[in-house]
């Protein structure tokens, strides 16, 4: 199956991979699966807003893709085609509206009988898969969407609803106050509050400062998990591990729930390029490859739900199978989920430094990523980058190429014993890149945003101010593990214990029965990509034998 994201696709590649000619088996499969009808001229086929929408099948006439923002013509297609985007397998609400430009016979096939197909039928996946990604890549790359986030660049709040937005791949455009031709074109559309952040939407609902649940329940993303079903699988977090055992548990046939509380990816999604991934020779963002594994999930039929928190875990009693035992996961806004079986995938949270004022210049000159979204802080300044492990190195190539000098800043004496060889031999001879060793961050200084910062060399004593705008904190992780505090055993530093650890034979089970430990939340786990993805998948076998083992009680 051909995938259009990545850099390198050309734009008539990416055009043609959205807007396949139709051949006629395909055609008949539509026709076949969904009802075939007459429309007149103007008739609305979606509207932008809606929570769900089914597939359009041009056979006929001619239809417009209208974006409702500006009134503008996204598409118009005039030869037989299928109408829709990613958000119709992601069950997220719609972006853009369609209508018919003049009368039109079209196939109208059902959102779930499009889900269907895609999940059994490779000759409706394979060409509708790819197309409806690379409509999703052309809506973000030309901010088309329906979706408008107005704000300053600097501002911390804006910047925290730009990175969800960018992360999880939502077509969006961004509106800095200090354009005043910009924010002129907004108002003349819209009563624009006098608010910090504002998001419009594309059927015009106006937000003032949103936090992302608002923000993506008011497009149509948040997900209402059936609290009447019960789960064969419900997976905590949607980083490498997560999407791996959803993957691979879906494809199998396990009814699948992903809860992921922030966005797709996890850390390894903040990291702007992995190299040493098998069977990416030229590297990948993890980004990139997170939204891959996304669609893959959702391409076998996984739900996501995202942005939502897991807050407990405990047994309970499956509401089908009076009797039979089962799992209960509380979600935020009072939500409990049954399930038959847990896999925990939630990962781990970036270690803070004990600095003072260090949460005011969090989003204002501190962070904990390293994408184009921060890199733009770093034009024409230092960048500083605290840690010596492979996602520092990695960063540090990548911000090397926007800032005017990257410095690396180690407690110890050098990268060997903590980072991949061939990143640290890369630094090594990168002019632009400056290793400071036995040192640390001891102040940070500035008004409203981080304007420098003053590091100390811990033999020495001697201390340094260095200027800058951008200061990046990778300094490792502590297991996101107090909402499971007393619902099984942790280790001394809050990791998951599993296996031998607990008298489980299989190593990712946990001391409570049906719950599995995938990736960096387990005890004992090796913080790699790669080896989160196997433990993810591997865990999907394990699932399988627990369900077939559970009988009435």
């Amino acid at each position: 199956m051909q995938f259009p994201w990545q850099t390198g696709t050309s734009q008539s590649e990416l055009d043609q991979t959205a807007w396949p000619d139709m051949d006629d088996d395909l055609l008949e499969i539509f026709r076949q699966s969904g009802e075939q009808c007459d429309v007149p001229e103007g008739h609305v086929l979606f509207e932008v807003g809606q929570e769900s929408y089914d597939l359009v099948v041009l056979v006929a006439g001619k239809l417009n893709i209208i974006d409702r923002t500006v009134d503008r013509l996204a598409a118009h297609i005039d030869k037989p085609a299928f109408v829709g985007e990613l958000g119709m397998l992601m069950n997220q609400g719609t972006f853009l509206a369609c209508e018919a430009a003049e009368p039109s016979t079209v196939i109208i096939v059902k959102q779930a009988r499009l889900a269907e197909l895609v999940a059994t039928v490779p000759e409706v996946a394979d060409v509708v898969v790819p197309a409806f990604a690379a409509r999703r890549r052309i809506l973000i790359e030309d901010g088309r969407g329906g979706l408008t986030l107005v704000g300053h660049e600097k501002d911390p709040s804006t910047n925290a609803l730009r990175a969800f937005l960018s992360r999880n791949k939502i077509p969006h455009q961004f509106v800095d106050r200090d354009d005043a031709a910009a924010m002129a074109d907004v108002r003349e559309n819209c009563d624009l509050p006098d608010s910090e952040s504002v998001v419009i939407t594309g059927d015009g609902h106006v937000l003032a400062d949103p936090d992302t649940s608002e923000m993506a329940r008011a497009l149509g993303l948040w997900l209402d998990v059936d609290t009447q079903y019960t789960y064969d699988m419900v997976v905590i977090g949607a980083g490498p591990s997560g999407l791996a055992a959803a993957v691979y548990g879906a494809s199998e046939g396990l009814n699948t729930l992903v809860v992921e509380d922030s966005a797709i990816g996890g850390q390894a999604g903040m990291s702007s390029r992995i190299e040493n991934y098998l069977g990416f020779t030229t590297g990948i963002s993890g980004a990139d490859l997170a939204y891959r594994g996304e669609i893959q999930a959702v391409k076998f039929g996984a739900k996501i739900a995202m942005p939502r928190r897991a807050t407990a875990l405990r047994e309970g009693v499956c509401r089908e199978d009076t009797g039979v035992r089962c799992l209960e996961v509380d979600l935020d806004g009072d939500v409990t989920v049954h399930t038959r079986s847990v896999v925990l995938a939630n990962g781990v949270q970036y270690r803070r430094l004990p600095l003072d004022r260090l949460r005011e210049f969090e989003g204002a000159g501190v962070y904990y990523a390293a994408t184009e979204l921060e890199a733009r802080f770093c034009r024409k300044t230092n960048a500083i980058i605290v840690g010596g492990g492979n996602s520092a190195g990695q960063a540090a190539m990548f911000l090397s190429r926007h800032s005017s000098c990257t410095h690396i800043v180690v407690r110890n004496g050098g990268l060997a014993e903590t980072m991949s060889s061939y990143l640290s031999d890369r630094i090594d001879s990168d002019e632009s890149i400056d290793l400071v060793t036995h040192s640390e961050v001891v102040e940070l200084h500035g008004d409203k945003h981080l304007e420098a910062v003053t590091l100390r060399n811990c033999d020495t004593g001697e201390e340094k101010r260095i200027e800058t705008r951008a200061l990046f904190i990778m300094i490792g992780a502590v297991p996101y593990t107090k909402w499971l505090d007393g619902a099984l055993d942790l280790d001394d530093q809050g990791f998951v214990k599993t296996g031998a650890a607990v008298g489980q034979e299989n190593g990712f089970a946990t001391s409570l029965p049906g719950v599995f430990a995938v990736g960096d939340i387990r005890s004992g786990s090796v913080k790699r990509v790669a080896s989160a993805v196997g433990e993810g998948s591997v865990t999907v076998s394990a699932v399988h034998q627990f369900i077939a083992g559970l009988t009435l009680t």
